[in-house]
């Protein structure tokens, strides 16, 4: 009986001992996982360094400075709204594509509501962002920008590529060699040599750009040269690289914002301003509609969506981005941030340039660039206008120059004539008559023209003249042979 019970005790207490080490062995992992590193998503990993991809994100700020500085003082436009809103912006496209996706003015609904006399009020930039915005998250959604972007062709593209790179181009040039009046957007007297926003410095900036980025070439196709490239100079060239040269130059401008004008400081006021739901009549909706959104819908189209698509497609190699997505994104944003009375935006093909040429590799880069943002508008709030005002515009005009033209260097696949033919000409009306839509109309006719020239009208006359073309070569051997 008593080695029974204690027997029984000891499978008891076994039993226990068992329970008590399964009880162990279930609650270390779990203690394990609570203690694990966030996992941050795929999209925002670093593929490159932090400091190129910090310096990514001030690639596309060429356009995005004068733009809204302009709008502020033309237009009253509330900083804080447009800051906040376009730092969310940021946030969520970098989260959702994984690409340095830009967030940028609409350069033609801007361009009208500063130049219209009187200038347009908030409610109808509003009016026609909202506008633009329901036409791309229609075709975005419906499925119907995806078959525009499938059967669109590629040399109609890469002319409206090549146009708004080179008109980027041209306007940074005027901002490096003419003094600006960015209210009017209009150019000044040339600008002196010295002085803290004179030609040495602008041309100080580009030459350090050119010689820390040269190109444009990254690591990738260092090492794809690797054996016409001496070890040494891939060493340097790698270590050139690694500067974030756009950041240097940009951070260098802020600090001559201050020297320029030392009483901004004074005048810099803390928290951010109000932000509240507008109010849109429909005199402002007519208004918006007709001068700002009718010009702006096909720029739109065009550059933020159908060739922002092709260029991710051209820079990253099997992330290319989904036109229905952007589309979608462009519309979605702009019905929240438009009511609040932030300043209307799109995701432009130059901003992807700028900020990929400065080091931008992934999501991270534009997330950096919108938690900066919302720092700016929610510290610093409409204050912020009189350090804007105080950049030096010839840094703005080198940083816009290097986005241009890596923008504009998309086009350099056109191999045949033909396709050079379509992207020029296309090219050349969207620039001389400042109009995409008129530039992309002239593209498609064109191809089309040139490809009603390739058609078998006559199937036997086809083979009549393929059985003539062959009978022909066969002569042509058989006097080779014998003249042989």
């Amino acid at each position: 009986m008593r080695n029974t019970l204690s027997h029984t005790t000891i499978l008891s207490s076994n039993n226990m001992a068992h329970s008590d080490s399964g009880d162990q062995s279930t609650t270390t992992p779990l203690l394990r996982m609570r203690w694990r590193r966030p996992r941050f998503p795929d999209t925002i990993k670093l593929k490159t360094s932090l400091s190129s991809e910090i310096s990514g994100a001030v690639g596309d700020l060429g356009t995005f400075i004068p733009i809204v500085l302009a709008l502020s003082l033309v237009n009253n436009l509330n900083l804080t709204t447009t800051l906040t809103f376009t730092g969310l912006y940021n946030i969520v496209t970098g989260l959702l594509f994984g690409l340095p996706m830009p967030v940028q003015p609409m350069k033609s609904i801007a361009s009208v509501a500063i130049s219209q006399s009187p200038p347009l009020t908030i409610p109808q930039i509003a009016a026609a962002g909202l506008s633009v915005a329901g036409v791309l998250l229609i075709l975005g959604c419906t499925g119907l920008m995806s078959v525009l972007y499938r059967y669109l062709p590629l040399p109609v593209v890469r002319g409206i590529q090549l146009s708004q790179g080179l008109s980027f181009a041209f306007s940074a040039i005027k901002y490096i060699r003419y003094n600006q009046d960015i209210s009017t957007s209009k150019s000044g007297p040339s600008r002196s040599w010295l002085g803290l926003d004179g030609l040495i410095v602008a041309l100080s900036a580009l030459l350090f750009l050119i010689l820390t980025t040269g190109a444009g070439v990254d690591d990738s196709s260092l090492n794809n040269h690797s054996e016409t490239v001496e070890l040494p100079i891939r060493r340097r060239l790698r270590l050139l690289s690694s500067i974030p040269a756009a950041l240097i130059v940009f951070l260098f401008g802020i600090i001559l914002c201050f020297l320029r004008d030392p009483s901004i400081i004074n005048d810099l006021k803390f928290g951010p301003s109000r932000i509240s739901l507008i109010r849109i009549t429909w005199e402002d909706w007519k208004i918006g509609f007709v001068q700002a959104a009718i010009p702006q819908i096909p720029l739109s189209v065009l550059n933020s969506v159908i060739a922002v698509c092709k260029l991710s497609g051209d820079l990253f190699p099997g992330r290319e981005a989904s036109a229905m997505k952007v589309s979608t994104s462009v519309g979605l944003m702009n019905f929240v941030g438009c009511w609040f009375g932030a300043m209307p935006c799109c995701h432009g093909a130059g901003g992807l340039a700028g900020q990929y040429r400065f080091g931008g590799r992934s999501g991270a880069s534009v997330v950096f660039l919108g938690f900066a943002k919302l720092v700016l508008g929610l510290v610093f709030g409409n204050s912020f206008v009189r350090i804007l005002s105080e950049f030096p515009i010839g840094i703005l005009g080198v940083l816009l120059l290097f986005a241009g033209i890596e923008l504009a260097m998309a086009s350099k696949d056109m191999n045949t004539k033909e396709e050079s033919f379509v992207m020029l000409v296309c090219a050349a009306v969207s620039m001389t008559g400042s109009s995409a839509a008129l530039g992309f109309g002239c593209g498609i006719v064109l191809f089309l023209l040139l490809k009603l020239r390739e058609i078998d009208c006559c199937g036997s006359s086809s083979s009549s003249s393929s059985g003539t073309s062959k009978r022909y070569k066969s002569t042509v051997d058989e006097e080779t042979s014998l003249i042989a």
